[in-house]
């Protein structure tokens, strides 16, 4: 009783990172594939976060270890692998939150039943909105909030789960065909899920930013096994959600030839409606609250660590040491607040210009994470090996091994991708 007293004590970056991983790859991705697949994707699913888990694992262990973010282990390592992370940072700008924010405003305007709402109007009042909560609560407000809302999607999410295979699988159509996995749209879906499942392999540096941001607001730092401990508790329950959005999916869709929408409202009809039909209509607003919460704190979690994120790589290329005097702490929150600011114009545009179409963005953003994912789980596996780690903070070698797997994996799954979209 007293370990998990301590552990929900602890609650922080693991909670963030499990409120920020079930977001579109869970509501969206997971769902989709039981839905147009199967049982067969618990396959993916499982390998994804079993082989992915290293290189999360390390943006906790690296600054637990160092007491420096891993963006400055990038930066230690020669400044190519910052200049590299600078990049990708920079295409997440552009892509991930407009994803995120498209996803909630359907969630929205159906929770509301805006039937007539334009969604880039909501998109705007929800940028509006979060920007806000980030510049005035910053971190406290994010855990403390997330701490309500994860548990009120978990408890909505098992009772669905629950409620669907009490019930079993709807009858399939007489005319139904399983879709071939061999296809090249199956393949591009299955990379597409693996890519963000449980997220894009880049955020692991969003974790090390939480972390330092933790010790700060509470003076204390967790020893190297009490971090992991929080970690794995938030992992694996991001794991466990992920097969829950698949059951739901599979029991509840596979075999009756249902389209998933592209369109980020219709799509949001269709989450809700898995729900409710099976729990009860009285059920809808509960449900769709709680799946607008969840997407709410992806949107709140996503833009508060890219916001983090990019000032931390500028101020790194400039090569600005890190101070802790009052001035300095006066700047950085002036830095967060324009840094929250530019993000909000920057990807608004990117919806506009999208024509609030969630597949093209979504498509985008998981092209560029899963491209470059294989190198920057080798690029956190060469900080967790530097010589700014002592030996025994270092992974045991059956975590090693699961890195090099892990890159292994992903490697053949982009080289294959690169191969469908570019040249075949």
């Amino acid at each position: 009783m007293q370990k998990i007293t301590t552990l929900l004590k602890n609650l922080g970056p693991g909670l963030l990172f499990a409120s920020m991983a079930i977001g579109t790859s869970h509501l969206v991705l997971s769902t989709k594939a039981g839905a147009q697949y199967g049982w067969i994707m618990l396959v993916p699913i499982i390998l994804a976060n079993i082989l992915k888990y290293p290189f999360f694992e390390f943006g906790i262990r690296y600054t637990n270890a160092t007491n420096k973010t891993l963006i400055e282990g990038y930066l230690n390592r020669g400044k190519g692998y910052l200049w590299f992370y600078a990049l990708i940072t920079l295409v997440s700008t552009f892509t991930i939150l407009a994803a995120l924010y498209l996803v909630t405003s359907g969630l929205l305007i159906n929770l509301l039943n805006f039937t007539n709402a334009s969604i880039t109007l909501v998109a705007f009042a929800l940028f509006a909105f979060i920007s806000a909560l980030l510049i005035i609560g910053k971190y406290v407000f994010l855990e403390k909030s997330l701490k309500i809302i994860v548990s009120i999607l978990g408890i909505a999410l098992l009772a669905t789960t629950a409620m669907v295979i009490f019930k079993g699988k709807v009858n399939e159509v007489a005319n139904f065909n399983p879709p071939s996995l061999f296809s090249n749209a199956s393949i591009l879906f299955i990379i597409g899920l693996v890519g963000w499942m449980p997220t894009a392999v880049e955020t692991s540096s969003w974790l090390s930013m939480w972390t330092i941001e933790k010790q700060k607001l509470t003076n204390k730092k967790l020893n190297l096994k009490e971090a992991l401990s929080e970690f794995n508790f938030g992992y694996i329950v991001t794991a466990i959600l992920a097969i829950f959005f698949m059951t739901i999916g599979c029991l509840s869709l596979y075999g009756t030839n249902t389209e998933m929408s592209s369109s980020a409202v219709g799509f949001a009809d269709q989450l809700i409606n898995l729900f409710t039909v099976h729990i009860g209509e009285w059920t809808t607003i509960f449900v769709a609250t709680a799946a607008f919460a969840t997407m709410f704190s992806s949107c709140m979690t996503a833009h508060d660590a890219i916001a983090r994120v990019s000032i931390d790589v500028l101020q790194k290329l400039k090569n600005k040491p890190n101070n802790t005097t009052e001035e300095t702490k006066k700047q950085s929150k002036s830095y967060f607040t324009i840094a929250v600011l530019v993000l909000t114009v920057i990807n608004l545009a990117v919806i506009v210009f999208f024509n609030s179409n969630m597949g093209k963005v979504v498509a985008l953003a998981t092209f560029v994470s899963f491209i470059v994912a294989p190198v920057v789980g080798y690029m956190n596996l060469k900080n967790v090996l530097s010589t700014d780690v002592a030996k025994e903070h270092q992974p045991k070698k059956w975590l090693q091994i699961l890195t090099y797997l892990g890159i292994l994996f992903l490697s053949l799954f982009a080289v294959y991708y690169c191969y469908i979209e570019i040249i075949a």
